[in-house]
């Protein structure tokens, strides 16, 4: 099956290993990122947005997904814009004035199609290069995607415009669905789209007819996982369970209301923070938080600190580290290789201040007793660890 958003059943059966999956993520040769905003329906910015494609000699869509009223809206589009062609297209139309609309407007006879959810596949009219959408609250994820794929199909900047009618009346669904429409508009976004539309609507019934749904009792993410290890159960292969160290570290680290206003978007980067796997994601994800909310507040950055020590914590396969009256208890899991390279390393270069617990743990007393010193000293031995710990496992591969 080849297509831009698959469903979420079908994504996440790919992503659990059920499927193959191939994610193709160039675009083709010229195509421009289509320019996409979410807003409040107001007429002077359909007016400014059409005219604008009108004067570049482009046409123009504006999805209106109720038939009952579509002419009503076409008749008020004509008094807004009077000099443009309008032409009106929708599924129950008789099969060939519909057909005559579409050669129409394919032949440039007409400058704006009112028109339903009709044209979200298959449509390719490169000369068509600004959607207008009324009600986009009320379309899914992945049919607004498949809507704002019907411009930008030439090297001409196309325009996308979603509007809605009150940012209070909406379902945190459909606000979810909007913030992405509205920052997935990179070319290739597809898959991030549908990944974002899994997330929304969940992953439905492997073994049954439900395509989405949220399996409530456990929670998405660890269903996730649950099926992941049970699908490399069946394969035969081992499954190590992933180390979840428990971290006691005595300090402030959150997201501030008033450096991310929206509670959907704190946790959003919650969740992007708490699923960081390298320091190289933080990093990216740093500027990218900087880039749109501005320089980073205190605990936004002892927040980046801990999820630093959290990532290096769990590739040693650490169970514990707890900070108690200036000093680190670091204790290790009873499968974890120890890094017996970088204990003496440590040792080494604390003397004193280290001292073995068990064969599994250690204490390091550190010299400062506030976090912005304690965490580059904590962040440097735990560095240690895992760079010895490499090479040691480098050698031993070696000989």
């Amino acid at each position: 099956t080849l297509t831009a958003t698959p469903i979420p059943r079908t994504l996440q059966m790919a992503m659990s290993g059920l499927r193959d999956l191939s994610v193709i993520e160039s675009p083709p040769a010229g195509r421009l990122a289509i320019r996409t905003q979410v807003m409040r329906f107001n007429e002077e910015t359909i007016r400014e947005a059409i005219m604008r494609e009108l004067g570049r000699g482009g046409q123009v869509y504006y999805v209106h997904n109720r038939v009952q009223t579509m002419e009503r809206t076409g008749t008020w589009l004509q008094q807004l814009i009077p000099e443009a062609r309008i032409v009106m297209a929708h599924g129950q139309m008789d099969e060939r004035l519909l057909e005559g609309v579409m050669v129409k407007f394919l032949k440039r006879e007409a400058d704006i199609l009112v028109t339903s959810a009709i044209i979200q596949s298959g449509l390719d009219v490169s000369n068509a290069n600004t959607i207008l959408v009324n009600r986009a609250d009320t379309f899914g994820l992945s049919q607004l995607y498949q809507l704002r794929g019907r411009v930008g199909r030439s090297g001409q900047q196309a325009y996308a415009y979603f509007f809605i009618q009150d940012e209070g009346a909406l379902s945190a669904d459909a606000q979810k669905r909007l913030v992405a429409i509205q920052e997935l508009t990179e070319l290739g976004a597809g898959f991030r789209i549908a990944a974002a539309d899994l997330e929304i609507r969940g992953a439905g019934n492997f073994l049954g007819k439900q395509q989405s749904g949220h399996i409530a009792a456990i929670g998405m993410d660890l269903y996730l996982q649950m099926v992941e290890q049970a699908v490399q159960q069946i394969k035969g292969t081992v499954v190590e369970e992933e180390p979840d160290p428990t971290l006691h570290l005595n300090v402030s680290a959150f997201i501030p209301e008033e450096y991310v206003a929206d509670p959907h978007h704190r946790l959003s980067l919650y969740k992007r923070l708490s699923s960081s796997q390298q320091i190289g994601d933080l990093a990216l994800l740093n500027g990218e938080i900087q880039d749109r909310y501005g320089p980073l507040p205190e605990p936004v950055e002892r927040l980046f600190e801990v999820m630093q020590i959290r990532i290096l914590a769990k590739s040693l396969r650490l169970t514990s580290l707890e900070i108690k009256e200036g000093t680190v208890v670091v204790s290790f899991d009873p499968k974890a290789s120890i890094p017996e390279t970088g204990i003496r390393t440590l040792m080494d270069r604390y003397k004193s201040r280290f001292r073995l617990l068990s064969p599994l743990s250690f204490e390091l007393h550190l010299t400062h007793t506030d976090w912005s010193g304690q965490a580059p000293e904590l962040t440097a031995a735990l560095q240690i660890l895992g760079v010895c710990g490499t090479k040691s496992g480098a050698a031993e591969t070696a000989v």
